[in-house]
């Protein structure tokens, strides 16, 4: 059987003939080249068959879309034209600025502007007006909260004095430590014993909303015209309304306690990003630090310190405002891009309260949304890469246990600062297309090359990454440590881009098998 080159030297004798040369040589030349060429196709047809035949009826890869890979990120000069000037609403219900973001993420500059949108704080159909009165509703009401955990840790001290005091009487010891005790400082149990409340699936949450305090005002960014009345209300409903139980003080203590903790343990990766942040003064970040209640952070530069404060302030308002969830070691990471990048306490909380009603699934003791991420991500590996799939079943690990980390953190430890950024403004680009089907196309190609958004576009995400170890995991991983060794580190060495652009081939591919 001729082979591919010669083929190809075949073809290129005859267009090399010119069309005034004898018109039967011209003729049969023109004859042997497409019958060279209808050869070499049955060739590749054969052998194309031939690895489907060996490979369970399924090619052993995702075919890949023909075009140049680029970034091209939505840019400030794009995004203040995406406005209508006088009203100040998105055009086109925001379908080109959600569409670009799909495709390339967000510029660094407007980030902070865009991921209110994205996530659903603000209404795609806002005016400027009625998001004013959006956002003064929402500060109205993350200061509500704020001031009831001010007032749960005046009454732990209160109680801790008492109990101190009781103590003196019986053994009357002289004390030099006069200091005010650190909330939760009696407990001394390591972090591992220390568990948050179980949490419980919100009634419709899967429809973005929530049954737990604000409520109303979390749904306001879909109504935004509010009065002034129905603001007050909210708000007295939850500073004076609503009497904090007991089991949640008690539980605020000791998530208060992981919570200080973890904040003083974050790193400064998202300085760069964050320039007024970074240059806060001594005076300032130590103000900030003793409001949020820190000790033992002196070592830390003024701008790592003011940062470990506002994400303690933040989550201590979260574990209120779900008291279901609390609060468990990770969800630090999950805020502090927020922080970082977001200058208003009050708006950084309700990104990431939109936020956590996807991910808070992660935090919950019984593992039933872990579980679902995990099985999914198994099943999508099945379907892309039976061979694969094969050995993990193996070796065991088919129910892909291996990438826990990257499900539980949503792939923060996995990539870098800026990498997060991108996949997670991707990610939620492609819950605001879902939502308000809208942003789902260009409007220009029959056939979209970006191909349809995914709810589950992280743990498409995460199956490319494990595709790109693909190698090394059917010749040298015989068991679960060795996987998991391979996924840890594959920190630091991803191209975020690369595992996008795969990631939508998955969801193209495969995703109405994995959805049965």
């Amino acid at each position: 059987m001729l082979s591919m080159a010669q083929a190809l030297d075949g073809v290129l004798d005859v267009l090399e003939m010119s069309p005034s040369s004898s018109s039967v040589s011209y003729a049969t030349g023109v004859a042997v080249g497409v019958a060279i060429t209808a050869v070499a196709g049955v060739a590749v047809a054969v052998a194309v068959g031939g690895l489907i035949y060996y490979n369970d009826g399924t090619l052993p890869f995702v075919p890949t879309w023909p075009g140049k890979r680029h970034h091209d990120p939505l840019t400030a000069e794009k995004w203040s034209a995406a406005f209508e000037p006088e009203e100040g609403q998105l055009l086109d219900g925001g379908s080109e600025v959600i569409y670009k973001v799909r495709k390339g993420g967000i510029e660094p500059s407007i980030r902070a502007l865009v991921w209110p949108f994205l996530l659903g704080v603000y209404d795609l159909d806002s005016n400027c007006m009625e998001r004013d009165a959006v956002k003064s509703c929402k500060k109205k009401e993350y200061e509500a909260l704020r001031q009831q955990c001010c007032q749960i840790c005046e009454s732990l001290v209160k109680k801790s004095e008492e109990k101190q005091a009781g103590a003196d009487q019986e053994n009357p010891v002289e004390n030099s430590d006069t200091r005010l005790p650190f909330v939760g400082e009696e407990d001394e149990r390591p972090l591992s014993e220390v568990l948050p409340l179980e949490g419980g699936e919100l009634a419709g949450l899967q429809n973005g909303s929530s049954r737990t305090a604000g409520d109303s005002q979390a749904e306001s960014s879909s109504s935004p015209v509010v009065s002034e009345k129905v603001l007050e209300t909210d708000v007295n409903s939850i500073s004076k309304g609503k009497e904090i139980e007991a089991q949640t003080v008690e539980d605020f203590k000791n998530w208060q306690r992981i919570i200080r903790l973890d904040a003083v343990r974050m790193n400064a990766e998202w300085i760069p990003y964050a320039e007024s942040q970074a240059n806060v003064t001594v005076a300032e970040a130590a103000l900030l630090a003793q409001q949020a209640g820190l000790m033992d952070d002196e070592h830390l530069e003024p701008s790592r310190r003011h940062h470990a404060a506002r994400l303690v302030l933040i989550l201590e308002a979260y574990t209120l405002f779900d008291p279901e969830t609390g609060y468990c070691q990770g969800m630090s990471d999950l805020l502090s891009p927020f922080v970082a990048l977001i200058d208003d306490d009050f708006e950084a909380f309700w990104c990431f309260v939109k936020f956590m009603e996807v991910a808070r699934h992660n935090f919950r003791l019984d593992e039933v949304g872990i579980r679902r991420q995990l099985n999914l991500v198994s099943s999508i590996l099945k379907a892309s890469d039976p061979q694969l799939y094969r050995h993990l079943a193996h070796i065991r690990s088919e129910d892909c246990t291996f990438v826990y980390r990257m499900v539980v953190v949503l792939m923060r430890r996995e990539l870098s600062f800026e990498q997060t950024l991108c996949l997670w403004e991707v990610m939620w680009a492609d819950w605001a297309a879902l939502a308000s089907q809208r942003g789902l196309s260009d409007g220009r190609r029959t056939r979209d090359r970006l191909g349809p958004p995914s709810r589950d576009l992280l743990l498409y995400t995460i199956a490319a990454a494990v595709r790109k170890r693909r190698k090394f995991i059917l010749g040298d991983c015989s068991g679960m440590d060795e996987l998991v060794r391979e996924c840890n580190g594959m920190a630091g060495n991803l191209d975020i881009w690369d595992l996008l652009h795969s990631a939508r081939e998955l969801v193209y591919s495969v995703h109405d098998e994995v959805s049965k």
